[in-house]
């Protein structure tokens, strides 16, 4: 019995690198995060038109371009922040940081403005109907990763500010990218079926 070794191309060899773990472990919180996105959409869509009383969707949403164009414009911000940073090119890096956190601020605040319509206006809470129940479920749960992400990135801007952030944490601001990407991406979604299908 004889045994054969295969010699791979040394190119092949080269060419290959490990994941980065930071990237790994983001890729797997946000699978983790779909999942519960996915649960509550869901939910959203069986309840659509079951309530027994009102304010409807029809009658008290109205569709926030403006804020879903302020958080789509952060991923592009953000995607600069990450590039900069990765050519050494720290003060501009934190520009589109700061970029980001002002989109990401605007999104939140109409968001709070747009509840506070809700409850005081038309008197929707999370306890008024099936729709007040998912639809702060929901956009709730959104709002909370925003918040989330827009704490990290604040902290990351302090840290550049401070002269504590070099070109070798780009990976890690593109970590954090990836986990404001997700929050966009999800937004999408949101919009599409609270404020489209769900009208």
């Amino acid at each position: 019995m004889t045994t054969t070794t295969v010699a791979l191309p040394h190119h092949a060899v080269e060419g290959w690198h490990q994941p980065s773990r930071g990237v790994v472990g983001m890729a797997c919180l946000i699978v983790a995060e779909s999942a519960i996105f996915i649960i509550f959409v869901v939910a959203y869509i069986f309840y659509i038109g079951k309530s027994l009383t009102g304010p409807t969707p029809s009658q008290v949403l109205d569709i926030p371009w403006f804020a879903s164009i302020c958080l789509l414009s952060s991923s592009i911000t953000v995607h600069f922040a990450v590039h900069e940073l990765r050519v050494n090119k720290v003060a501009r890096s934190a520009w589109w940081i700061a970029a980001t956190v002002l989109l990401g601020s605007i999104f939140l605040g109409a968001t709070a403005l747009e509840w506070y319509d809700l409850i005081y206006h038309h008197g929707l809470t999370i306890s008024t109907n099936l729709f007040g129940t998912t639809f702060y479920s929901l956009v709730g749960l959104h709002a909370s990763h925003v918040i989330v992400g827009l704490i990290m990135l604040m902290l990351a801007l302090l840290f550049a500010i401070a002269g504590k952030v070099t070109q070798h944490h780009a990976e890690r601001l593109e970590v954090l990218s990836l986990y404001w990407h997700f929050v966009d991406a999800v937004w999408v979604v949101v919009f599409t079926v609270v404020y489209v299908l769900g009208r």
